[in-house]
């Protein structure tokens, strides 16, 4: 569940996705309005599969979340504000487990899953309306104390940035989301001409050789690898996969953030982190969720 759209599949134990559906998340004040998409979408995946075979029910969200609690507080879903999710989706499959993760966790541990990385240390970002993020150190989802940890959008990394939405300054998120990289382009002159003024666009026009989108793009990348690298220093990473739809802009992204990370990082060990884009694209949070649903029922 995150800002831009909602998505919920039944997967296999091997990780094969049967059935899948997506579909954008509601513009409203309304909490209920939001929950009754999301519920809509969920029972209308879990009746194309076998409901008999299904063991539990996963559920990945943007944060700060609550995963005792399961409720929810998205910055990028204003009217969900300590949301009761897994309640309002426990009758889905009742008598099965349901579990709650951030969406970043998710996604990390579907990168993990399925993307070959052994008992690698692995932080998943994703970079999509907002920027969110998630750990897996040994195998297993390093959830912190509250659920939250991983939050790399919500690391500091411009003292005198723009303002966040969590309420902080200067965050990663504040700089390098969809939002904020059009956002900053469209101020310092970049029109999309007859196309919706976001990442998307802002991407093709980087590619085409506009200056603007080439510097918004260059700014974006370096606020993301002061995170990163402060993140490398801090846990010791092997590895980094980036997902969401800005990651989707390629070589535009990718090439100044590596050349961005080898600038900032100093020491033999943060210098080692390696730069992924995700394989496994939206799928990766579903395979997540998917994941810590069997091992609750496994338990």
């Amino acid at each position: 569940m995150g800002g831009t759209k909602l998505a919920a599949a039944v997967v296999e134990p091997d990780g094969t996705i049967a059935t899948r559906a997506v579909v954008p998340t509601p513009v409203s004040p309304d909490a209920q309005t939001v929950a009754a998409a999301l519920d809509g979408l969920v029972r209308e995946v879990a009746e194309r599969g076998p409901s008999r075979r299904l063991v539990g029910l996963g559920v990945g969200s943007a944060g700060p979340l609550d995963p005792l609690a399961g409720t929810v507080s998205p910055v990028n879903i204003t009217a969900w504000r300590d949301f009761g999710i897994l309640d309002a989706l426990r009758d889905v499959l009742p008598g099965r487990p349901a579990v709650l993760a951030g969406d970043g966790h998710c996604m990390a541990l579907g990168e993990h899953w399925r993307g070959g990385y052994g008992d690698r240390s692995v932080l998943g970002i994703v970079v999509s309306t907002g920027v969110g993020g998630g750990l897996v150190i040994g195998g297993r989802v390093h959830s912190g104390g509250t659920g939250n940890a991983g939050h790399i959008g919500h690391i500091v990394v411009d003292l005198g940035g723009p303002d966040c939405a969590c309420g902080g300054r200067g965050c990663v998120e504040a700089l390098s989301s969809g939002p904020a990289i059009a956002r900053w382009a469209v101020e310092q002159g970049w029109s999309p001409g007859d196309r919706p003024a976001d990442a998307r666009a802002l991407a093709d026009a980087a590619r085409a050789g506009d200056p603007v989108a080439r510097r918004a793009f260059d700014r974006a990348a370096l606020a993301l690898a002061a995170g990163i690298v402060s993140a490398a220093a801090l846990i010791d990473l092997d590895d980094v996969v980036i997902g969401g739809g800005v990651s989707g802009a390629g070589d535009v992204l990718f090439d100044p953030l590596r050349a961005a990370v080898a600038e900032l990082a100093g020491l033999p060990f943060v210098t080692r982190v390696r730069i992924h884009p995700s394989t496994l694209g939206g799928d990766a949070g579903l395979l997540g969720a998917a994941a810590l649903a069997m091992e609750a029922a496994r338990a």
